[in-house]
């Protein structure tokens, strides 16, 4: 179980690999840098080293208690980012699916919303501006409060 901030490329099946045995059910999702019709060229990610695995562990942590998890992974990229590159990856592991989906889907919409990372769309003609916090992003973390 394990939370990790790295500017290189990741090799999913590495990641992957032996992850989860002896569960029943092995969730993963990876994010890809989005081109939005030709519009963004790449991604400026920064973050707070420390704070921000810091961060990304107690999540990892809290839905594993939550979900009843065998094993989490969450691993996000910083930097600068071109469109199409992965962005970041969550795997996580249970006894049965729908614990293993539901706290991927949870890792997902905290990441989304909560996690410390700044992004700067860049275009065709340079740096734009920083992306500000979506209300979708903040009504899909809604749904695991309470």
């Amino acid at each position: 179980m394990s939370a990790r901030v790295q500017s290189a490329p990741f090799d999913l099946a590495a990641e992957l690999a032996g992850f989860g045995q002896g569960s029943g059910a092995v969730v993963t999702f990876t994010g890809l840098v989005r081109d939005e019709g030709g519009r963004l060229v790449a991604l400026e990610i920064e973050h707070y080293p420390g704070m921000t695995e810091k961060a990304l562990q107690a999540y990892g942590e809290q839905a594993a208690r939550r979900f009843g998890l065998d094993g989490w992974r969450i691993l996000h990229r910083h930097g600068r980012l071109a469109a199409g590159e992965p962005i970041m990856m969550v795997a996580t592991a249970a006894r049965h699916r729908a614990a293993a989906f539901e706290a991927a889907e949870y890792l997902m919409d905290w990441l989304k919303s909560r996690a410390p990372f700044w992004k700067r769309e860049i275009g065709p003609d340079g740096p734009g501006a920083w992306v500000d916090a979506r209300a979708e992003d903040e009504d899909a973390l809604s749904r695991w409060q309470g």
